[in-house]
């Protein structure tokens, strides 16, 4: 079996060794934590003109129906007699908390048929979270913990979802 370096790979490694004691966040809470020292995240906050109540159902109803998905991925990579091809799965795992003041999204990845360096959690390696707070009776906040490079039709969507301007689901293949 070949192991496989992805870009989420980079992404949990590097996370990881920014941690401080080399362990990977086991928790939304230790994920929070790690993502503003890691060289490969970064916290977004930003105001969204919309009541705290429609950004919670929509993460309610988009969560799940857009999150909850397995995507195959297939790569390809040159080699000495041909293209050396190889084929994982990738499992996505959405959870939404919610209570009067606070919902939180988190987003979580478990990949198939990759070398684990570290300790994954229970529903796969943190990827991204966000919560969104009330800041008035229709204003709400919203920070994002996300990987600073890729999953932008993730962030892009977890965004839309937030404003309310676009509702649809991302293409987790890209």
């Amino acid at each position: 079996m070949r192991n496989l370096i992805t870009h989420s790979g980079v992404i949990v490694c590097l996370v990881a060794l920014t941690t401080g004691c080399g362990n990977m966040p086991l928790t939304a809470d230790e994920f929070r934590e790690a993502v503003p020292g890691a060289l490969t995240g970064e916290v977004e906050t930003f105001d969204v003109d919309r009541p705290f109540e429609a950004v919670a159902k929509t993460f309610e109803e988009k969560g799940p129906e857009c999150l909850n998905k397995e995507v195959t991925v297939t790569s390809s990579t040159p080699g000495k007699y041909g293209p050396q091809v190889s084929r994982y799965t990738v499992t996505y795992k959405p959870t939404v908390l919610m209570d009067r003041d606070k919902v939180e999204l988190h987003v979580q990845h478990h990949h198939d048929n990759t070398l684990k360096v570290y300790q994954e959690p229970k529903g796969g390696y943190f990827l991204l979270v966000a919560d969104a707070y009330p800041v008035g009776k229709n204003k709400t906040r919203v920070d994002i913990y996300r990987p600073a490079m890729g999953y932008d039709v993730l962030v892009k969507a977890v965004k839309g979802w937030c404003t309310g301007e676009n509702v649809g689901c991302p293409d987790l293949t890209q």
